[in-house]
């Protein structure tokens, strides 16, 4: 049979390349996207190939949405079919209040919300001639307990799991949507030793996840064939913390 293909946005580094690996593990066939980083999007082509799977990268600017419409038609006339997508691209930068400007909220919301529902959109005429179809979006755990210097990200995570939701209903019953909200797996780059320290006190588990782990939940959610409009906190318990 021929092997699924999945498109993972920001699937060149962090969180979005350890779903790609994983997915690939689980026999699918990859595409994956990338703004910046080609070189990063190369090595990990590389390593999806080396583990039997058919994989391309594209590189993709998501605040165009002509080029944001045109993606899926693009995964499919290289690789054949669509099955899932994972939008897992993502802008997360800290914007304390009283100095967040309408940049910073576009910035934030463009990426985050908007261009996951628009390539969704896109996808669903090919994803509905797929096998058990779905979508899985990568959330949040701040969007219930929001970060008091990061609200623009926290409430552009939050209006992606509305999103999830609504489009569960929308999409029945051919198309499954259902999201992921990591908790503390990968540290911002501009936490110190003190701000990982209290992240990870802060979860039941007491300690930082990994990049993994929540690959671990997106396969799961992509083989549920009975689950959809779900959100699966991977968060070692933060959310009830």
């Amino acid at each position: 049979m021929a092997r699924k293909v999945a498109l993972v946005t920001g699937g060149a580094i962090r969180v979005g390349r350890s779903i790609a690996l994983a997915l690939a593990d689980a026999g699918y066939d990859i595409a994956i996207t990338y703004r910046t980083s080609g070189e990063e999007a190369e090595r990990t082509v590389e390593d999806l190939r080396a583990r039997g799977a058919e994989a391309i990268e594209t590189k993709v600017d998501f605040t165009d949405l002509g080029a944001t419409r045109a993606l899926p038609t693009e995964v499919v006339r290289r690789l054949g079919r669509l099955d899932l997508l994972v939008n897992s691209a993502s802008v997360f930068h800290r914007s304390p209040l009283g100095s967040v400007t309408p940049a910073d909220w576009d910035d934030l919301f463009t990426l985050n919300a908007k261009a996951p529902f628009f390539l969704t959109q896109s996808a669903v005429p090919h994803l509905e001639s797929g096998t058990d179809p779905s979508v899985v979006n990568l959330l949040d755990v701040s969007t219930h307990r929001p970060w008091p210097s990061y609200l623009p990200y926290c409430a552009s995570k939050a209006a992606l799991e509305a999103l999830t939701v609504g489009l569960a209903k929308a999409l029945a019953p051919r198309i499954r949507v259902n999201g992921v909200a990591p908790g503390p797996v990968l540290p911002p780059d501009d936490y110190d030793d003190a701000e990982k320290e209290r992240a990870a006190k802060a979860t039941l588990l007491e300690r930082w996840g990994g990049p993994e782990d929540v690959a671990r939940a997106v396969v799961h959610l992509a083989a549920a064939t009975y689950t959809t409009g779900a959100v699966l906190p991977v968060d070692g318990g933060r959310h009830v913390a």
